[in-house]
């Protein structure tokens, strides 16, 4: 079954990156809500490493906005909420329970750390794209960022020093900045059969 026209504008053709929003909250349940459709995100081995810190307090706010690049700290101070994204370097630990079809999983990933830090990353990446895709479909708008201290932030919201911060994004109701869609790729520019 293919989605309908206007779901497909909602998560695509009319989407945008958000910048301002306005005050209007985002709840604890919408948040669960968007999990509940994301955590079906495709991920090597079920591993489902995306880890995620909702910022609501002030000092939590404020401990986030230090370690943004200049250019973010003011929407990020101001955004309705704001998710920071981090891959979970120790997964192995979750794989008897989310991908029991492979007893030893753990073990393997655990006696190889270069390779499980770049399946940590790039499946949590992965599910990144699906959290934004997530928040579009529960009518809110995102603003993801990477311009940000990766090493600082991941040390402030995950001191134990095995997670690292991946993007950082603003949610919220979106406020028409009235920026026209920047010019996309064709098709015949990007794909090549083989």
């Amino acid at each position: 079954m293919m989605l309908s026209a206007d779901a497909q504008n909602l998560l695509f053709r009319d989407a945008r990156t958000a910048n301002a929003f306005t005050s209007e909250p985002v709840t604890d349940e919408q948040m669960r809500d968007i999990y509940d459709l994301v955590k079906y995100a495709p991920t090597a081995m079920n591993q489902q490493p995306l880890r995620i810190v909702l910022v609501r307090s002030p000092e939590a706010r404020e401990r986030l906005v230090a370690h943004m690049n200049d250019g973010n700290k003011a929407k990020t101070a101001a955004a309705p909420l704001v998710a920071v994204l981090a891959a979970d370097l120790d997964f192995h630990h979750e794989l008897p329970k989310v991908f029991p079809i492979r007893p030893g999983a753990r073990e393997a990933f655990a006696g190889n750390e270069s390779g499980r830090v770049a399946s940590a990353v790039f499946n949590a990446t992965l599910q990144v794209g699906y959290f934004i895709l997530g928040v579009r479909a529960a009518g809110l708008a995102a603003g993801p960022m990477t311009g940000f201290d990766r090493d600082e932030l991941s040390k402030e919201f995950f001191p134990d020093g095995d997670h690292t911060v991946l993007a950082v994004v603003n949610l919220g109701k979106p406020v028409d900045q009235g920026f026209d869609r920047l010019p996309r790729l064709t098709y015949d520019e990007v794909v090549t059969a083989a």
